[in-house]
């Protein structure tokens, strides 16, 4: 069964809560790369030890890349179980950009080497993951540690698969904007074209 947290239904602490149903083994789950213009997205699950708070685990957005960094060298080193997974540019174009989302999710779901009890989804809207309950949290990754976390690793998962592209095809700036449609990104569209990594579905110009 799913539901639908509000930011009003939650008691907002002063720092992140552990996890929504007190359960240990309770898998936060985030995306990266939903809005981009180009490349796979990414996503991640993450099943935190009730004593990790870093005192800046917070929103990847909210994060320097410094931090980020720092971050995901922690998170992967002390998590219970953490998994990425992803969906190529085909199955973006394939399922649309949502569905896309939930599959990469639902891959780093099958990934985690300890299996999760219940699933806290950043966002409103989750296609279910077969066999394991979850909840959807609108703003979860500024307000539960191990969806901040999921967002942290997908992003810099991401970000360093961007970094890769754009040694292939460094016209459009990827190292710097990860494939997001920034006015240099646009403009160089507009010079060179699209590549294969971009998603001929999306409004490129």
């Amino acid at each position: 069964m799913s539901s639908i947290v509000s930011r009003s239904a939650a008691t907002i602490s002063p720092g992140l809560l552990a996890t929504h149903t007190g359960h240990p083994h309770e898998a936060g789950l985030d995306e990266a790369g939903r809005g981009c213009l180009a490349g796979p997205v990414f996503a991640a699950a993450v099943i935190l030890p009730p004593d990790f708070n870093p005192p800046f685990l917070n929103d990847s957005k909210q994060l320097t890349p410094r931090r980020r960094e720092v971050l995901r060298e922690a998170i992967c080193a002390e998590a219970v179980a953490w998994a990425v997974g992803s969906a190529t540019i085909e199955e973006i174009e394939t399922h649309n950009i949502a569905q896309a989302s939930y599959l990469a999710m639902h891959r780093a779901v099958a990934a985690l080497h300890v299996p999760a009890a219940h699933l806290l989804v950043d966002g409103n809207r989750f296609r279910p993951y077969p066999g394991v309950a979850h909840t959807c949290a609108v703003g979860g990754d500024g307000r539960y540690r191990h969806i901040a976390a999921a967002s942290v690793l997908a992003k810099t998962f991401r970000d360093a698969h961007m970094l890769e592209l754009d040694r292939e095809f460094p016209h459009y700036g990827w190292a710097r904007n990860a494939g997001y449609p920034t006015a240099a990104h646009r403009t160089a569209l507009r010079e060179h074209g699209p590549t294969r990594h971009h998603r001929m579905g999306f409004r490129l110009l």
